[in-house]
């Protein structure tokens, strides 16, 4: 569509006052530029910015903030078709991109980013493709535009455009968070709640950026003045945050891994600000504020993962409140910790027994909606197919009979044999990344003690479990491997080739949708033990396991592969499945 070029000068006065008389567009014509430098960094520092008035803003730039100290390179993108609304879309893009691809310290805000329609936005997006690969050439970027954007890096990134309900919700949980910050003797906790795939964890990641920028900004500093939170960048907002003690906390141990590695890479974070939850119950800093990813997956006070976590629970339990007692939890740490608690919540992502129990979520979202701070993400980020794909997958488990929705470009497949899912898959991969195995914890994991051994055993077919809890997703011999729900939980894939294992099955008396107890093989699952002792029955196990395979069914960004081992479920889902 376009025919831009690329203008290369150094960053200094004399070069911008000579450059700025070559050509009328470099004083008046919309333009995006990046300029760039390694002086005194410990890597390279990066800004992206847009303009109308390419030498005054170099000029400003010059003159102004330090945090455009050692920068020593401009490059001007300017093309004859350029509009504002198109500068605005290529600068964000471009932004998210050089963070994706983690060789340069971004120094501009989070504020400003946005992804508005505007007349042939995607003509222009086909010519900001061209636009990278010219950057790269001139070895800009690393790596191309797909591995980017399959990157954790990118797609955890602070960086982003949010969505309209998802800007919202922001501007409404900054609002409150300062009101409640203004007020000494006030504790509160807000809620944000939503399925999976909206986006609950890009909020707290976003929002720890956006706070850390207000708190730091400079009267001089560039803040975009058409952004929505181009509000919050005053003195009075400054002062308030200027002391903000803040930690996110993440239960996942592979997802928070992840995490670490994208505050590593963001300035104004870093990756110590990321804990675990026995971490903020060990710690001994009193936060201002703790933003608790995927809240449903704290513990209650039940048997842990390992003896020396149960020793841990027992400890901090004591250390917090005298006393070791079942009524405590993980929750209560943080809230005996911080002053001010952001809980991201989805009720039916538990996954076990000692996750937080449902009426302890119910009494924080009624009481975070009498506080008025309790808010909603409804828009689908993740899976192309949208919001009624993910309510279709939760009725499917249910035992409903939904009608499956329009799913648009949405690649939804049914699989009778299993070795032809996992050759789509290994195809998947090939053709767009990220395309992975997942399971329900339906076979022994054999593999963990040896590691020839074979977990899983499918139509001839033999594979084994994850073999690291760690990223797993980007692990070597990942795609030949099976993710369990502790591996993917918050992550995406491009595509998703599901396995319903034995644990899910129809009683041949009622033709009910029941849990095979024996089946599931996960022990902290289903155990009955402590104060859980007889408190957790078959039906409560199902809820869980229903819960499992919605989380697996809605990782797939471009489609969901889906194989049932058991006859009759099998030959029950794939009806539903295709009913369009």
């Amino acid at each position: 569509m376009t025919a831009f070029s690329i203008e290369h000068l150094p960053f200094n006065r004399e070069a911008v006052d000579s450059w700025s008389r070559d050509d009328v567009r470099h004083t008046n014509w919309p333009v995006v530029y990046v300029i760039d430098g390694a002086t005194g960094r410990r890597i390279p520092g990066l800004y992206v910015g847009e303009t109308v008035s390419t030498a005054t803003r170099m000029r400003q730039h010059l003159a102004g903030s330090k945090k455009h100290d050692g920068l020593e390179s401009i490059r001007v993108v300017i093309d004859h078709t350029f509009n504002k609304s198109a500068c605005l879309d290529l600068e964000s893009h471009l932004i998210r991109w050089f963070h994706g691809d983690g060789q340069y310290e971004i120094l501009n805000g989070n504020d400003g980013l946005t992804d508005a329609q505007y007349y042939d936005r995607e003509l222009y997006r086909e010519s900001f493709r061209d636009i990278f690969e010219a950057l790269r050439a001139q070895g800009m970027f690393a790596r191309s535009i797909p591995q980017i954007e399959n990157s954790d890096l990118f797609k955890l990134s602070p960086f982003k455009a949010l969505t309209d309900d998802q800007a919202v919700a922001v501007t409404d949980i900054v609002e409150g968070i300062l009101e409640d910050l203004g007020r000494p003797d006030v504790r509160s906790s807000l809620v944000v709640q939503g399925n999976p795939g909206t986006g609950k964890t890009i909020i707290a990641i976003f929002l720890m950026k956006l706070l850390a920028d207000i708190r730091d900004y400079q009267d001089h500093d560039d803040v975009e003045p058409g952004s929505m939170f181009s509000e919050f960048f005053v003195p009075e907002n400054r002062q308030l945050l200027s002391t903000l003690r803040m930690a996110l906390v993440v239960p996942q141990q592979s997802l928070r891994e992840s995490v670490k590695k994208v505050f590593k890479k963001t300035p104004k974070l870093d990756a110590s600000m990321v804990l675990s939850p026995f971490q903020l119950g060990e710690s001994n800093t009193e936060f201002d504020l703790v933003l608790v990813d995927e809240t449903h997956r704290l513990g209650q006070r039940a048997n842990q993962a390992s003896g020396v976590q149960n020793k841990k629970f027992r400890e901090i339990n004591a250390a917090l409140y005298g006393l070791d007692h079942p009524k405590y939890t993980q929750l209560d740490w943080i809230k005996s910790r911080s002053k001010h608690q952001l809980l991201l919540v989805d009720g039916e992502q538990s996954v076990r027994p000692h996750d937080l129990s449902p009426a302890v979520l119910v009494r924080e979202i009624d009481a975070a909606k009498n506080a008025h701070r309790f808010f909603r993400l409804t828009t689908q980020m993740r899976v192309q197919a949208g919001a009624d794909y993910v309510e279709f997958v939760r009725s499917t488990l249910r035992g409903e009979h939904p009608m499956l929705p329009d799913l648009g470009d949405y690649d939804l497949r049914f699989f009778d044999d299993f070795g032809a899912m996992r050759a789509a898959i290994r195809q998947k991969d090939a053709n767009f990344g990220l395309s992975r195995l997942v399971a329900g914890y339906a076979w022994d994991w054999v593999s963990r003690k040896n590691p020839q051994a074979f977990d899983i055993e499918l139509d001839g077919e033999r594979m084994r479990w994850n073999g690291t809890d760690k990223d797993w997703i980007n692990s070597p011999g990942s795609l030949e491997e099976v993710g369990s729900i502790h591996t993917v939980q918050g992550y995406d894939l491009n595509y998703a080739g599901v396995i319903i294992g034995p644990d899910l099955r129809v009683d041949a008396e009622t033709g009910q949708i029941i849990a095979d107890r024996d089946a599931y093989r996960d022990k902290k699952g289903k155990e009955n033990t402590g104060h859980l002792k007889d408190a957790f029955s078959d039906d409560d196990l199902l809820v869980f396991i229903r819960n499992i395979y919605g989380v697996l069914l809605t990782r797939g960004m471009r489609g969901t592969y889906v194989y049932v081992c058991d006859p009759e479920l099998r030959a029950r889902f794939k009806q539903t499945f295709a009913s369009r």
